[in-house]
């Protein structure tokens, strides 16, 4: 039995399903293997002074070469579901160029291996790995690289979709166009604040294109995943107000609308330029989907920012919140969770599909080297409160069909390297062992007891 009492499970309806994660850069390793091109990661690690413990995620968990043992630790931990993604640069090394046949018969495989285990494959066309080319050539800056992307799209689904049938198309627009373009955190770590937002319609154009293909490759089921957050405002103040309303519009609303509506925000009122949507555009993006992927971390509490800032809003600590590995970036608060799940529900209305929650998941510090499974109940309390939170929003009535724990292995957390754990599986970085951590069984119980 797990040491953690479950979470409540009665809200659930029969046939809900639970998954778990992980993202081709941050597990595969095996960068240069196999006719692999090079993606804006790949320029980001080898960038020295970039990744906070200077490290370069070959092998890490070194999934390209043992992903029969992650399938089965998947069948041991009884998903429905894995979400795994497919690099770009692994399938496609250069733009135009013709498919990697060795890149291609590596998913192919997982997805066989996958399917032979009971495991639905469930596959993120992109998830960050831009190729190093196309940043070159202006990146999502661009509307080319939308379109390079089609082509991409194109390729995968025509090679993969007699065995991938369900499909994320972007993962986290927010994230590369913000952390990405506006402040250089993530690859390809440009500064560019608010003149980096055409990169958001370029990404949203791309889903609109890859909705495009898989669905003539046969998909059944298909959508974009974005990371929302609910914005809590750090006063009562207009200023403060203000300052929480421009940035719900940047991290939710901005990506968010145009999917599900059909257009984006009065962007004007907030002094920020219309996008560059080309006559068509918006149609491509707000092609109904089948599912609305939301990724959930933690809440934000803003603040006005002083006047002579670059921006009008400074992200503070979320007052008597606990918090992550990551500090007081990101604050445990189950319940906004439940909030932010609400308003979706009552902002779009009939126009919102139903919901898949795509990530969520905590890190917290843990040895690089275990000799057992690691105590880990910090996570364990933090998925049981946000598990809690969906039930709570299906409560209310909000269409959620499924739950995904990030991440299945420990892996490269981007510019923290491997100094952010979030595993249900612990990793050695030197070894690639992998040790099943006490979530692991927490939530390979809680899933035989929702079955149940």
């Amino acid at each position: 039995m797990p040491e953690h009492p479950l979470a409540d499970l009665s809200p659930f309806p029969p046939g809900f399903r639970w998954s778990s994660a992980t993202a081709a850069f941050q597990v595969e390793g095996s960068r240069t293997a196999d006719g692999r091109g090079r993606s804006i990661w790949d320029d980001f690690v080898d960038t020295p002074g970039l990744v906070r413990d200077g490290s370069v995620a070959d092998p890490g968990p070194d999934s390209y070469r043992r992903s029969g043992e992650d399938v089965a630790l998947l069948a041991r931990l009884g998903v429905d579901r894995y979400r795994f993604s497919i690099s770009w640069v692994r399938v496609q090394p250069e733009p135009g160029a013709a498919p990697n046949e060795a890149g291609l018969d590596y998913y192919r495989r997982l997805a066989d291996d996958l399917l032979e285990a009971g495991i639905t494959p469930f596959a993120t066309l992109y998830h960050w790995d831009l190729p190093s080319v196309l940043e070159e050539r202006g990146g999502w800056l661009t509307r080319d690289t939308a379109l390079r992307f089609g082509d991409y799209a194109d390729i995968v689904a025509t090679a993969l979709g007699d065995r991938i049938r369900h499909w994320y198309t972007i993962n986290e627009p927010v994230s590369t166009s913000l952390q990405g373009y506006a402040v250089g955190t993530l690859a390809p770590g440009r500064q560019l604040l608010f003149e980096s937002l055409p990169t958001a319609h370029h990404q949203l154009l791309a889903h609109g294109l890859a909705l495009r293909a898989v669905r003539a490759a046969g998909a059944e089921e298909a959508g974009i995943v974005n990371n929302h957050t609910l914005v809590t405002p750090a006063g009562e103040t207009d200023a403060d107000l203000g300052a929480a309303a421009v940035y719900d519009l940047l991290h939710n609303r901005i990506f968010a609308d145009p999917v599900l509506t059909g257009a984006y925000p009065d962007l004007e009122a907030f002094g920020i330029p219309p996008m560059p949507a080309e006559e068509g555009d918006l149609d491509l993006i707000a092609a109904p989907a089948d599912f609305y992927g939301i990724n959930f971390y933690n809440p934000t509490t803003v603040a006005a920012a002083p006047a002579d800032g670059p921006i009008p809003f400074e992200i503070v600590p979320t007052p008597g919140a606990p918090v992550t590995g990551f500090g007081p970036e990101w604050p445990i608060v189950p319940s906004a969770l439940t909030d932010l799940l609400i308003d979706f529900r009552d902002r779009y209305g009939d126009r919102l599909p139903p919901i898949v929650i795509g990530e969520n998941g905590a890190s917290f510090p843990e040895p690089a080297h275990v000799e057992g499974p690691v105590p880990d109940h910090d996570r364990i309390a933090y998925l049981a409160g946000h598990i809690d939170a969906v039930g709570a929003a299906i409560a209310a009535g909000v269409d959620v069909r499924e739950y995904t724990v990030w991440s299945l292995l420990d892996n490269f957390e981007w510019a923290d390297g491997f100094t952010q754990r979030f595993g249900l599986v612990h990793v050695d970085v030197d070894t690639a062992e992998r040790t099943p951590k006490a979530s692991f069984d927490w939530y390979r119980s809680l899933i035989s007891e929702a079955r149940s």
